[in-house]
């Protein structure tokens, strides 16, 4: 099922938390909600769920205006950060709480709950576990309970609050490609909040980019990395190097280097330039510089460097073997295989 939001707005006193928010949301797709702390992100998962109202716009799944609709007509499964399972149930128990309380034509048998449950279980390749308690698994486990407990009731969309959040780094990547493909087998939509852009680039379909309650860009994961829309998120996705330079016509000055404008900008005057650390290939003819510090991680190695003429320094990215050519204290040459270029803030 497909979700449309048209024009959310939504206030705390003053704070604008969500400003003139319109989003259309694909059926059958995962899609991260990006961004800083404050930025709006967890405010709009909680206007699509109806744990908070908005106070202008509307919010329609499939169709249907659900503005007015309550949580539990809404049909969504909503995993919060820190799991909220109950410690005095058993993880059947916790999973099966969603239908256990449903009441009337709605509620379910004991035998088809039971079912369910063992069928979630396997699903969060948790078989067996079913008598344990809360404090007897790993937070990993305790996660899976949460999304079985959620995917439990059926729901029509899937939605997480910072999912991996409270667990370690290790953890978090097992979890990331466990979600992965626990999404293509359900199908479901699935609408996740996060702050961690590697976790947004590897899992989601689509990444929306918030910042003051508005949405800087809505990209796949390749291009909000490669073709950022703003400075924000040139800023915010990835590392990247900013230079300022000038425009005149169709070129960029820039510490003393002339760059070609990117087709169809216009307007000369001052301005920044965005380039990513692994987009500064070493060469002739670029930005002269010289090495001043260097930093291992896996296979690649983040160098430091001054430019010669300006009071500048510029971080690069290169495979171990290339850096070991470049120790601090030579002298390199610069040039910018990809970059943006946006006017001065």
């Amino acid at each position: 099922m497909g979700i449309r939001i048209e024009h959310l707005d939504k206030k705390f006193g003053a704070f604008a938390a969500l400003d003139d928010i319109s989003l259309d949301i694909r059926e059958g797709e995962l899609l991260a909600l990006l961004g800083p702390s404050g930025s709006g992100k967890t405010t709009l998962l909680r206007v699509i769920a109806g744990l908070e109202h908005a106070d202008g716009g509307r919010v329609l799944f499939g169709g249907e205006d659900a503005t007015q609709l309550s949580v539990q007509d809404r049909r969504v499964g909503f995993v919060f950060q820190h799991y909220a399972l109950f410690r005095h149930l058993s993880v059947a128990d916790n999973i099966a709480f969603g239908l256990k309380v449903r009441r009337g034509r709605d509620r379910w048998p004991a035998a088809k709950i039971a079912g369910r449950v063992e069928e979630l279980l396997s699903l969060v390749q948790l078989q067996g576990l079913g008598g344990r308690y809360p404090a007897q698994l790993s937070g990993g486990q305790r996660q899976r309970v949460a999304l079985a407990r959620a995917l439990a009731i059926e729901p029509r969309v899937l939605l997480l609050d910072e999912p991996f959040g409270a667990l370690d780094a290790q953890v978090r990547r097992d979890l990331r490609g466990w979600l992965r493909q626990l999404h293509e087998q359900t199908g479901l939509t699935t609408v996740f909040v996060t702050h961690d852009q590697e976790e947004a680039l590897e899992l989601a379909d689509r990444v929306a980019i918030l910042n003051g309650g508005r949405i800087e860009q809505l990209a796949t994961p390749a291009d909000a990395y490669d073709l950022p829309a703003t400075p924000f998120v040139y800023s915010f996705v990835g590392a990247v190097n900013r230079l300022r330079g000038r425009r005149s016509g169709d070129r960029i000055e820039v510490a003393g280097l002339a760059l070609p404008a990117a087709a169809g900008s216009s307007g000369d005057g001052e301005l920044d330039l965005y380039v990513r650390p692994e987009d500064l290939r070493v060469g002739e003819g670029g930005w002269e510089a010289t090495v001043v510090g260097s930093q291992r991680s896996g296979p690649r190695v983040r160098l430091r460097a001054q430019l010669h003429g300006v009071d500048e320094q510029v971080e690069l990215e290169l495979p171990v073997d290339a850096a070991a050519a470049h120790p601090p204290g030579s002298r390199i040459g610069l040039l910018p295989a990809r970059y943006g270029a946006f006017p001065a803030a």
